[in-house]
């Protein structure tokens, strides 16, 4: 019986550390789609521009091409400068597509590699005290965290929830007021609260 009870036990802790890996992938994936939906809007931006460039060069053609009524007619140097932005611009659209195209491929190897998709979750202190400093809202019980490669406040909360320490990413929030969760540093000090009892 207890073997059983032990082989659940390290069951269970597999299936955590599997489910927080997951969470670091889908973060990294979402950060990779959000820049590559950047790169695509720039792409789009620049097409634009494009378009609009070749119907001014169309227009200056075609009044090119008509006789000169009028002395607002374009040079030959004007179509020339035109027809080089123009060049510019497609030269920056294809440098785009060839950036994109690598933000793709390393999304793809990111999520295909098992190792590097797979990170350990953040060790807890097995002397994390209460914090000393009261938070501005009036003293709170919890504990202190310095952060580690790789955590993220949905990792962290997770691995407190783990430990019996029923805490939400809105609550971490919440107790370290100014903390941007999308710079955590490595060895920032973040306050956890204890659940009210």
């Amino acid at each position: 019986m207890k073997r059983i009870l032990v082989w659940f036990l390290i069951l269970g802790s597999f299936v955590a550390a599997a489910r927080a890996q997951d969470d670091g992938t889908q973060q990294q994936l979402n950060e990779l789609n959000g820049r590559i939906q950047n790169l695509l809007e720039t792409q789009a931006v620049q097409g634009k521009r494009i378009d609009a460039l070749e119907k001014e060069i169309r227009e200056l053609r075609d009044k090119a091409s008509q006789p000169a009524a009028t002395t607002d007619t374009a040079s030959a140097a004007d179509l020339k400068k035109l027809a080089d932005q123009v060049q510019e611009i497609d030269r920056k659209r294809q440098e785009d597509r060839e950036l994109i195209l690598k933000e793709i491929e390393k999304l793809g190897k990111v999520s295909s590699s098992p190792a590097a998709s797979r990170k350990s979750p953040p060790t807890l202190s097995p002397t994390a005290a209460e914090n000393p400093t009261p938070a501005v809202t009036g003293p709170q019980k919890g504990y202190e965290y310095k952060v580690a490669a790789g955590d993220t406040l949905s990792i962290i909360a997770k691995a407190y929830r783990d430990q019996g320490t029923k805490v939400t990413t809105d609550q971490i929030l919440k107790a370290n007021p100014g903390l941007n969760p999308n710079s955590l540093k490595v060895g920032q000090k973040i306050f956890i609260p204890a659940p009210a009892k």
